[in-house]
């Protein structure tokens, strides 16, 4: 792409006297603080027109800018006059962004994903505004009933019909039947796009899902009608989705009569996902780790398996965890991300499945309002979500039952103190109450098995009590449940503060304002904004924060400046 860009800058030299040309621009900084301020205000807004090519010319010691390369041509220089281009600035539409692969094969205008928060916080709503600006959103069925689900499944296929959109599916470590469950509902509907998240290992579902319908037509190509975008933050868990699926579960699935012979013998040319989400320090699951060694180790283990596996389509990374800003979205896109993904952003946006109480918080948190807390669904194991910590006591009360529950092999066993105030606090009734509750979900579930298992280990019954005040925490952050808002579970990561930084004097502090197309329409102009100040800052061209810095614009005022037509 940089290459086309450059050749604008080459067609202009060739009319340039070769006196006058500078082929080594600037050996000293050029500050734009030392130029009038109506030149200042001028670069400014030709900044601001991303997608048009612009000059800043030298005439006679007098600095000029034009987007237009007419007039520099129709004043060439002379023996009178001295011309010279000083910097290039090259046009970046938001559609120039990510890796043009990856828009193709899930039909997208922009390289950007509104993630799948659980439980159905990333909603219908969201995917839908998503979809139809040229964007992808998932929606988070984790947590859902398969009801729920396949009621989102014909709500969004009627509605979308070929527009982009996506499910979530979440590794069931405890419930390997649901996950199958769910898998089964996606291919009843055909819905051809999943997004995988928190597995530790390729499962049996997951692989059936990939596989399932896959054949090669009359020119030999493969067609994998089933597509997921798998979302890791461990190396050897994306090599797992960067690989064929394991032959083990291919025999299993062959010999459970779910795939043909076909499926299983193709299945060994294609990666169990193309496209792979590098999960940095995010909200909810998370390893927390860091961006600028995340992403280049996932773009180096692509190319390892590209080089090794020769498959046919090209293998895509994309960045999530921390974008919240137009710096860290075009740190991303410099990076070689072949999209970006946000996901805590998006929870404090109208369209949200949370209530109104969580938006406020969340539009008022900082970097450091965050905590790390026992996850629900992997709780035995010490497996960790990033929650809001800001005017909630969860990410305290979560760690104190799961200290509990490792040092201790029963509930009685907890001192007396400990015990009466999880009863009185935490769960509002007796543990023999909370465990009958806990019973009838299980029972309610068809999950006779947990059932068995806790009424036989004392240990695993107090599990499953605490890990039910865990799952329905963030049940009552979305339903709002007044008598639990101190209990409230917000998947959140630092994002959140930087983003509320940017925004701050904006029309998007308030959350009542926050949409999430708009929102990602802002985060990517001014990506692509300061793509173009780094273009002049490496042309040693100093420039001013009025001049670089960006804040969010209602979408009215970007659409012109996003399609080109807004003028000076």
């Amino acid at each position: 792409m940089l290459k086309g860009m450059l050749d604008p800058l080459k067609q202009v030299q060739k009319y340039l006297a070769p006196s006058t040309i500078n082929r080594n621009p600037m050996p000293k900084t050029l500050n734009i603080d030392k130029y009038s301020m109506d030149n200042a205000y001028t670069l400014k807004k030709i900044l601001m027109q991303i997608s048009k090519p612009a000059y800043i010319i030298k005439t006679n010691g007098q600095f000029s800018y034009s987007t237009r390369e007419d007039i520099l041509l129709s004043k060439p220089a002379t023996k009178t006059s001295s011309l010279r281009t000083i910097a290039f600035l090259p046009g970046i539409g938001l559609e120039n962004l990510g890796d043009q692969t990856f828009k193709d094969r899930h039909g997208l205008t922009y390289p950007y994903i509104a993630g799948a928060m659980a439980n159905g916080i990333s909603s219908a709503a969201m995917v839908k505004t998503m979809a139809e600006n040229g964007m992808l959103g998932f929606l988070g069925a984790g947590g859902l009933s398969l009801d729920k689900i396949e009621e989102n499944i014909i709500e969004l296929k009627q509605s979308l019909g070929n527009k982009p959109f996506g499910f979530n599916l979440i590794h069931s470590l405890g419930n390997p039947d649901h996950e199958m469950a769910t898998v089964k509902l996606y291919l009843k509907h055909q819905v051809r796009l999943v997004s995988a998240a928190a597995f530790m290992r390729i499962t049996l579902p997951l692989v059936y899902y990939r596989v399932k319908g896959i054949f090669q037509d009359q020119n030999n190509n493969i067609i994998v009608p089933n597509r997921i975008i798998a979302k890791v933050s461990r190396i050897e868990i994306a090599r797992q989705f960067f690989a064929p699926p394991p032959e083990k579960l291919i025999i299993q699935l062959q010999q459970l009569g779910l795939i043909t012979q076909e499926e299983a013998t193709l299945s060994q040319k294609i990666p169990m996902a193309q496209d792979l989400t590098a999960e940095a320090d995010s909200g909810g699951h998370t390893d927390n780790r860091p961006a600028l060694t995340l992403l280049p180790t996932m773009i180096a283990l692509k190319n390892e398996f590209m080089e090794t596996h020769r498959y046919k389509t090209p293998l895509c990374v994309g960045m999530a965890g921390g974008i919240a800003t137009p710096e860290s979205a075009a740190a991303a896109f410099s990076m070689g991300a072949a999209y970006i993904l946000t996901g805590s952003i998006n929870q404090s946006c109208v369209e949200a499945g949370i209530c109104e109480d969580v938006k406020k918080l969340l539009c008022q948190a900082e970097q450091a309002d965050v905590a790390m807390a026992p996850a629900a669904d992997m709780f035995e194991i010490g497996a960790r979500v990033q929650v809001l910590k800001r005017g909630t006591l969860f990410p305290v009360r979560a760690e104190k039952l799961y200290q509990l529950y490792k040092t201790h092999s029963c509930f009685e066993e907890i001192n007396e103190k400990s015990r009466r105030e999880i009863e009185k606090k935490f769960l509002l009734t007796g543990f023999e109450n909370a465990w009958q509750s806990t019973k009838d979900f299980f029972e309610s579930q068809n999950n006779t098995k947990e059932i068995q298992r806790a009424l036989a280990d004392p240990k695993y019954k107090m599990a499953l009590v605490f890990r039910s005040y865990l799952g329905q925490s963030s049940r009552w952050a979305i339903n709002g449940t007044p008598q639990r808002k101190m209990d409230y579970q917000i998947w959140c990561g630092p994002s959140i503060g930087a983003f509320n930084q940017w925004v701050k004097g904006s029309f998007l502090e308030s959350h009542k304002n926050r949409k999430t197309a708009e929102l990602a329409l802002n985060l990517l102009f001014g990506a692509c904004l300061c793509t173009r100040v780094s273009f002049l800052r490496a042309q040693s061209m100093e420039l001013p924060l009025e001049i670089t810095s960006f804040k969010p614009m209602e979408k009215q005022e970007l659409l012109p400046l996003i399609s080109g037509d807004g003028c000076l």
